[in-house]
């Protein structure tokens, strides 16, 4: 069977799909990763093939918009819908042609999607094969269902089609089932691989006092240093005398300025491996930090400020697992006060651990390609499950 997974060039986005791709690559199927010209490297450096399609879509300008309210720029000259909406179908704009032609020579039996890479589900209808959504969080997608078929409508109708589903014939969610809102279209659960990355693995010896890992992803340094909250939050928790250890890209590494001695600064390291000997983790709420510290049963103090990390945060802390914190209250004393109840109260642990014990409950990504081959309308063979 031929599988073509596709993300537009966010890599958290690709990250949520490379231990489902590499599954079925090990079960003997063909693979191959489409998207665009600013991924290609990254794809490679996750040891899967990699496809070129469409060009790039300046997507840290346009989440700068719709973060600090510029006056709105529709996507391809429409108005309505979210403004993320917008972004997602930019990028769709950029990608379909060129995947429409990728899926008429590779001939894929299934295109797998992550949920806002909306070209994946329109190239797979031009070809008649079946859709695929894999989602690398909480499926906020859910909540735009009135609005997606309607941004789609145009694109669709190029390609003479009277319509796109843009949730797929099937959805695999890496999820715990606590996290899963309720208006969400149906899912098969698979449990959730951490990716963060082909960086070298850091494993920290175990530490004398708690030890809090904080980190900021990678979109906010994007948007703006005044953003990227890490070194003013780590230098607000330093006087609770707890270990904090700093994850961060070689990017943001001039952002930090000067921290407070005995802070552990740790650079381009897998976010699974830093995990093991924390006790907590402080960040801003994007799915790969979220699910990956829930992986590991630890609970978060998450102080969001995007639209889509608000969501993931809302979700965790909703399910016990968290603290939340709005980003206009995260003072330096408040940020101490989250922090010392984060690691004193035990029942956002006992919340993580529980959602740990659902994640490790589901099946893994290898049980999952049986799914996608009946997907595909073909037998499930032995060696597929």
């Amino acid at each position: 069977m031929r599988l073509l997974f596709t993300t537009w060039a966010w890599p958290s986005h690709l990250y949520a799909l490379v231990a489902q791709a590499w599954a079925c690559r090990a079960a003997g199927h063909e693979v191959l990763v489409a998207s665009q010209p600013a991924l290609a490297g990254e794809i490679g450096r996750c040891g899967l093939p990699a496809a070129v399609t469409g060009h790039d879509v300046d997507a840290v300008a346009m989440v700068r918009r719709y973060v600090i309210g510029a006056p709105r720029t529709d996507a391809g000259g429409r108005g309505g819908g979210p403004r993320a909406a917008e972004m997602f179908l930019a990028h769709a704009e950029s990608m379909t042609e060129a995947l429409v032609e990728l899926t008429a020579d590779f001939r894929p039996d299934v295109v797998v999607y992550e949920p806002t890479a909306l070209a994946g589900p329109l190239a797979a209808a031009v070809q008649g094969v079946p859709a695929v959504r894999h989602l690398y969080g909480t499926d906020l997608m859910a909540r735009a269902g009135q609005v997606l078929p309607g941004l789609l409508a145009p694109l669709a109708e190029r390609y003479g089609l009277d319509g796109v589903d843009p949730f797929g014939a099937l959805t695999l969610d890496p999820t715990p089932p606590s996290l899963r809102p309720p208006a969400a279209p149906p899912a098969l659960p698979v449990r959730y691989v951490p990716f963060n990355g082909g960086g070298r693995p850091v494993t920290l010896p175990k530490p004398g006092a708690p030890r809090l890992c904080v980190t900021w992803g990678h979109t906010m340094a994007k948007l703006s240093a005044e953003r990227f909250l890490l070194p003013e939050v780590v230098r607000a928790l330093h006087p609770l005398g707890v270990e904090l250890v700093a994850a961060v890209s070689a990017a943001q590494v001039p952002l930090l300025g000067r921290l407070p001695e005995g802070v552990r600064v740790v650079v381009d390291a897998p976010l699974h491996g830093l995990l093991d000997t924390c006790d907590g983790v402080v960040a801003h709420g994007g799915a790969g930090t979220v699910l990956t510290a829930l992986h590991h049963g630890l609970p978060l103090l998450l102080v969001p400020q995007l639209p889509d990390h608000a969501g993931h945060a809302g979700a965790v802390a909703g399910a016990g697992a968290a603290r939340l914190l709005p980003v206009a209250d995260a003072t330096p004393r408040r940020l101490r006060e989250e922090c010392r109840r984060l690691l004193e109260d035990g029942a956002p642990r006992t919340a993580a651990r529980r959602l740990r014990e659902e994640m490790r409950r589901q099946p893994p990504p290898a049980a999952r390609v049986g799914a996608l081959v009946s997907a595909a309308g073909r037998p499930v063979r032995p060696s597929d499950n």
